[in-house]
């Protein structure tokens, strides 16, 4: 069996959306004929834990743990002075500090010899740059550079944009890790397209491949769930910052609620994950939905899917300009539970073509608050008929399922190995 040397700084026993796709991949991949040797970080001070994650890795599978040099993890006085060094000042990342001392042992692994293919994926973005030392040294080491998001042409930038110089000097390293993979996988087909546009002379167009997040059958065969909730229940899962917000979503609820449209008892809007609860708690009571939104913290993956398995309605997030491009990992469990997705997404986007295509839910723009509160009196009206069942495309939704976008991989991996062009 080949191996493949996978960089990757977030991996369980870390939880969180970006572990899933490398832990999945790490999974699967022995069935495709590859064996994972895993580089990342050393587990302690993570914030966010797992260790369920970790359970379904092969027993034997090989994981490098280096120190994290993490500064945002600094507790008290040093909380935000490490926050600001590792988000403001480190380039491109605070990660870079682990690469430069995980690369030694990146460099020691590689010496055996037994390594056939080299996998960076971000973010971090530091795991590509630790791709672009590897290759340096290795130059005939197949290497496939995967791209979760985009980097300087992230939504998120838009909001809170880097300063022209950080910005001219991410796009260099950026352009770099383009120009030096063998191969390169793109999150969505919009993504895929903007890096084509950005980089014309990079041959991206035939370079770069498409493998989007997915969901684990497996995950949902070990689900424990027996009944639905008794109230009509509408889950968000996931973190909230910045332009993700509910805000246009508890205005419309709390409309519903107020007008007596929808009974204040027979509703329960439940948030879960990584949250702050004081600008929710503020619209809570500016919505009078006070006794209706629950705020419950993380929780390990199965647990989640229980949840939302339990749950009547699946709510999704995602606005702002440039949102368009991409969709949630969460987004595709989602659409495996087969519980109707409102989602609050840019309407002529990555996600909204998704579910359209699935036939798994209702799309309103994330700005348009009639629009959401129509669709969400229309989801109680049919829970309370009980006609909410979905009748999903199975035949698309199981283009997601991991082990198929794990043998896409294995398939670029089997390409690069054998020398044939992209």
């Amino acid at each position: 069996m080949k191996k493949v040397l996978m960089v990757a700084y977030q991996f369980p026993p870390a939880g969180g959306s970006g572990v899933q796709r490398s832990a999945k991949f790490a999974k699967y991949l022995p069935m495709y004929g590859w064996e994972p040797v895993v580089l990342t970080r050393k587990a302690s001070r993570i914030g966010l834990r797992d260790h369920t994650l970790l359970k379904e890795l092969p027993a034997d599978i090989e994981i490098i743990r280096t120190p994290a040099r993490d500064l945002t993890a600094f507790s008290g006085p040093l909380s935000r002075m490490g926050k600001f060094i590792a988000w403001k000042l480190l380039i491109p990342d605070g990660e870079i500090l682990w690469m430069n001392q995980a690369l030694k042992k990146a460099r020691e692994r590689l010496a055996k010899g037994d390594i056939s293919s080299l996998y960076t994926t971000s973010y971090p973005y530091s795991d590509h740059l630790m791709g672009l030392r590897i290759k340096k040294v290795y130059p005939n080491l197949p290497w496939v550079a995967d791209f979760r998001d985009e980097w300087t042409n992230n939504p998120y930038l838009l909001d809170k944009p880097h300063p022209a110089w950080r910005s001219r000097r991410e796009r260099l390293m950026e352009r770099e890790v383009l120009e030096k993979a063998d191969r390169l996988i793109a999150n969505t087909p919009v993504m895929k397209k903007n890096f084509v546009a950005l980089h014309p002379d990079l041959d991206l167009e035939r370079r770069m491949r498409v493998i989007p997040n997915g969901f684990d059958h497996e995950d949902f065969g070990q689900a424990r769930v027996h009944n639905s909730e008794r109230r009509f229940t509408v889950t968000y899962t996931g973190s909230l910052y910045l332009r993700r917000t509910p805000d246009n979503f508890l205005e419309a609820a709390g409309h519903l609620v107020r007008s007596g449209r929808i009974p204040k008892e027979s509703f329960c809007i439940r948030f879960i994950g990584n949250i702050k609860e004081k600008p929710i708690n503020l619209s809570i009571s500016r919505n009078g939905l006070e006794g209706v939104v629950e705020i419950l913290p993380y929780m390990e993956h199965r647990d989640c899917i229980d949840s939302m398995l339990k749950s009547h309605v699946l709510l999704l997030l995602e606005g702002g300009k440039g949102s368009e491009c991409f969709y949630t990992g969460k987004l595709f469990e989602y659409i495996r539970t087969e519980r109707p997705i409102l989602a609050l997404v840019p309407d002529q986007g990555a996600a909204a073509d998704l579910i359209r295509r699935t036939r798994t839910g209702m799309v309103c723009h994330w700005s348009d608050t009639a629009a959401i509160e129509r669709s969400l009196a229309e989801l109680y009206d049919r829970w309370v008929s009980g006609t909410l069942k979905l009748s999903p495309n199975r035949e698309e939704i199981q283009k997601y399922d991991r082990r198929v976008l794990t043998e896409k991989l294995a398939t670029i991996l089997d390409g690069m190995a054998a020398g044939r062009p992209p």
